[in-house]
Parts: C-alpha cells; structure tokens; sequence
C-alpha cells in the first residue's frame, strides 16, 4: 500500500468518526483536529506524529466506545507505517 493510499485510509476512517452522531463533542474535537493536521502542508512524518499523539489521547478516554476505539487503534496502526 502506497504512502497516498494510507493517507486516503486514514481520512476516510478519521471522517467515518467525525461524522458518528454517538461521539461526544469533545472526542468529535480531536478527532477532526487530527483530519485537520493531514490536510496540513508538512512532512508526512510529523503529521503522524502530531496525529498519534492526539489519537492515543483520545483512545484513553473512558467513555469512549470499544468500537471507536479500536477504530482509534487501527488508525494508529496506519499512522506506524508513514
């Protein structure tokens, strides 16, 4: 998988959660902090970096859903490759 097929992924995952009406507004936040940083005009590295990081705070939250949080994870997983 190309490095611009990962990227298309993980929008398209990160836009799935962003859009999910049983996510709190705070998580929605970051969530959409996060797409807002992959659209950014930077290196690819730091962007997952900054990405990761958010993601694994949002992960820890503990009204998050199992569901959406292993969406989380396999973002993560995606965001390791870059």
């Amino acid at each position: 998988m190309s490095q611009q097929e990962v990227l298309s992924e993980i929008a398209e995952l990160l836009n799935e959660i962003a859009n999910d009406s049983e996510i709190s507004c705070n998580i929605k936040e970051k969530v959409t902090n996060s797409l807002n940083t992959l659209n950014e005009d930077m290196d690819t590295s730091i962007k997952a970096s900054k990405m990761m990081q958010e993601l694994e705070l949002v992960s820890e939250n503990s009204n998050l859903e199992s569901y959406t949080r292993t969406q989380i994870w396999n973002i993560v997983s995606l965001l390791e490759r870059l």
